[in-house]
């Protein structure tokens, strides 16, 4: 089955999608941090042009549009505007190219910010023009942990199929929970980043530096540690704000908002970028390209668990097994998807 990537930044869940079997045909970004990762990973180009100049005759038909519209102005931890941030705004361009481009499904990813009181009634607008464009919606708040990925991420995720197929989207069953020691147990010590943090030629293994420097009064607000044996915290799109490495001293409460490391000479460091990679299910053969380190942590914060786009894409997968089906418009398919 065809997909179609929008907002694909370095191209986590496309990469969940090819690994379930889907054949991604176009790929939109216009961040330009992203392209050379996107296309040396996914071995293809990606439009790099802002979403509001793509036309949608421009885009090939496929049998399902994919893609996270910028979440910063649902999140939580932002300043909220929502629909009233031109990011924000971007989720209508989606809804643009769902309407011309028929597919037989969608999937949408956002923060959980997007359904929260300030935001309920916009996101209930959205969810209303999925509806009148022709889409039976399935919608849940979800937890990556639930899928098979090392971290505490919580997200929203949005399943649309057409009407007309008379079948609606369950998500898949929730998996048993893996631990930073699965994820990142068997890496070697990490590389610390160069002076101003410019990234490190020719590592043993690919990205496996971290980010330097001191940690705000934002940082050290509270916990930012997590043992082998748990779940990482969000890993987030800034480097400053790495989680530290579970062989990093422990933290203690010393007041309100207010934490630090415990013991008279602690050791600590940040999780490096191929450590936060493989929270987020990347495989090792994925390399992230970018010259200050920075970035790297921008991408693959950004960017969906693997594991978490692959279940999705899995059990639709096996949704549209065997089914008898043609695009609304022009072009017709064969009859049995493959």
């Amino acid at each position: 089955m065809k997909v179609i990537s929008l907002f694909s930044g370095c191209g986590g869940l496309d990469l969940g999608f090819k690994n379930a079997g889907f054949k991604i045909v176009f790929a939109n970004d216009n961040d330009k941090d992203v392209l050379e990762t996107y296309k040396q990973n996914h071995h293809m180009d990606i439009d790099k042009r802002s979403i509001v100049d793509i036309k949608s005759s421009e885009i090939p038909d496929a049998d399902g549009i994919i893609g996270g519209p910028p979440c910063q102005s649902w999140s939580l931890a932002g300043a909220m505007r929502g629909a009233n941030d031109e990011r924000g705004k971007l989720f209508y361009e989606y809804i643009r190219i769902l309407k011309d481009k028929k597919p037989y499904f969608f999937v949408a990813e956002n923060v959980p910010g997007i359904i929260s009181k300030t935001h309920l009634p916009e996101f209930n607008k959205i969810v209303e023009q999925f509806c009148k464009i022709g889409y039976l919606i399935s919608c849940e708040p979800v937890d990556a942990r639930d899928f098979g990925v090392s971290q505490e991420r919580k997200r929203v995720i949005i399943v649309g199929y057409q009407k007309s197929l008379k079948k609606e989207f369950e998500f898949p069953k929730k998996q048993e929970w893996k631990t930073l020691r699965d994820a990142i147990g068997d890496l070697p010590s990490a590389m610390p980043a160069r002076e101003k943090n410019y990234s490190n030629k020719n590592l043993e293994v690919p990205n496996h530096e971290y980010m330097n420097g001191g940690f705000s009064t934002i940082y050290m607000s509270r916990n930012r540690k997590r043992s082998w044996d748990e779940q990482s915290f969000t890993i987030q799109a800034g480097g400053r704000h790495a989680p530290l490495h579970p062989s990093s001293s422990n933290m203690h409460k010393i007041g309100e908002d207010k934490w630090d490391f415990e013991g008279d000479n602690p050791k600590y460091r940040r999780l490096s970028v191929r450590e936060c990679a493989r929270i987020q299910t990347f495989p090792d053969d994925f390399i992230f390209y970018y010259d200050n380190v920075a970035k790297g942590y921008k991408m693959v914060g950004n960017a969906v668990p693997v594991k978490l786009a692959k279940a999705i894409a899995s059990q639709i997968k096996t949704d549209f097994s065997g089914q008898k089906l043609s695009i609304t418009g022009k072009k017709i398919l064969p009859a049995i998807i493959e």
